[in-house]
């Protein structure tokens, strides 16, 4: 294979059904360098993992691993206590994290056609404790950045700007980009809600004095790829929308939320529960802007399938086959595919594609991990 064409390659998997990179150019620069590169992403403990956390974040896990970038997943115990996941005790967010928080993600990345052996987890809470420079590396991210951005950065910890919080929230946003440079991280990956956390990893990048990324001795910036926030199953709060609302800030209040059980699929869901969930979710004729249905096609299915084949009964019109999630939206948009056939197209589709999942946590050490969380959640 052509140098250039490889990497063109690599970058339109790295790149691929994000909503932005940080920058193109420095992804293109990175793999150029020939420097072996790390990747990393971190999850709090808090609860069962949906489709979002699954399926969204573990396929450009795979992108990266499969561009021939070493993946690493922090399972963040000290986040998820600072931010008062799991009722806040330390020592259950941990269990949780490197048992069933782990072994789900490694289902997940299965369900993808994923190899495990790609995967390199890392509990945070060892890093730091391993890790001299990480503690002087938060001290020198915070001389570097001013209070009130790291009061504007605790949206992402999921609260409003503005909020009132106890401190250890803010020191939430410098403990995630100390993360990056601590562990020597070229790409920072995560939801796009994260990402004034990775602006600030990147203009603090140079003048750090702990922990600095280098190339041919030169300190860089980390790349951020941000990905999508898939779109819960519920009714938008505001429907129908104004003219002059602010559509950005609706569609992201939309999220999966594991808090809202029936807007989220889980990846160990029943196939019954997969039904059901889907059958009752917001999906309204002629509606793609606005649609969560629509949303999982193009992020769930698309990003696997080049053509899709619809399922109807003649008198619906017959077999319908899609090349691509434009085609869909016109579609969709002309009234031509009627919401119960989608619905049954994404929920036959997702049933199947989570098997390895829902198997995993039916019995044995999956079911006893899954029963100790939904424990933890109910108390």
């Amino acid at each position: 294979m052509v140098w250039g064409v490889d990497i063109q390659e690599k970058i339109n998997l790295i790149s691929r059904q994000t909503e932005e990179i940080i920058t193109l150019n420095d992804l293109e620069f990175l793999l150029k360098s020939g420097e072996p590169l790390k990747h990393y992403i971190g999850f709090e403990i808090s609860g069962k993992i949906h489709l979002g956390s699954g399926l969204i974040c573990m396929q450009k896990i795979k992108d990266f691993a499969d561009a021939g970038v070493k993946v690493h997943i922090f399972l963040a115990d000290y986040h998820a206590w600072i931010n008062d996941k799991l009722g806040g005790d330390l020592e259950a967010i941990k269990k949780i994290a490197v048992n069933y928080f782990k072994e789900g993600l490694v289902a997940a990345y299965k369900c993808l056609g994923g190899n495990p052996k790609d995967l390199n987890f890392i509990l945070a809470s060892e890093f730091y404790r391993k890790n001299d420079n990480y503690w002087p590396t938060v001290l020198d991210v915070a001389k570097n950045t001013t209070l009130a951005r790291m009061k504007r950065s605790i949206t992402i910890l999921g609260k409003k700007e503005g909020e009132e919080v106890d401190f250890a929230k803010l020191m939430y946003p410098a403990m995630q980009v100390a993360d990056i440079f601590a562990g020597g991280f070229h790409f920072s990956h995560a939801g796009i809600d994260q990402r004034k956390a990775n602006v600030i990893a990147r203009d603090v990048a140079k003048q750090l004095k702990f922990s600095q990324l280098k190339i041919n001795n030169k300190p860089i910036k980390p790349v951020a790829a941000h990905t999508h926030l898939l779109a819960g199953l519920n009714k938008p709060a505001v429907w129908p929308v104004p003219e002059g609302f602010n559509k950005g800030e609706l569609q992201t209040s939309m999220k999966m939320s594991k808090s809202k059980p029936d807007s989220a699929v889980f990846i160990h869901d029943s196939e019954e529960e997969i039904r059901r969930k889907i059958k009752k979710a917001f999906c309204q004729e002629g509606e793609i802007e606005f649609n969560p249905i629509i949303d999982w096609v193009e992020y769930l299915i698309f990003s696997r399938e080049e053509k899709i084949t619809i399922e109807r009964q003649p008198e619906h019109g017959g077999n319908l086959k899609i090349s691509g999630i434009d085609e869909l939206k016109k579609i969709f948009k002309n009234k031509e595919l009627h919401p119960e056939d989608l619905k049954k197209f994404v929920a036959d589709y997702l049933i199947e594609l989570l098997k390895p999942a829902r198997k995993y946590f039916e019995k044995g050490e999956g079911k006893k991990m899954l029963g100790e969380l939904e424990m933890l959640i109910s108390n």
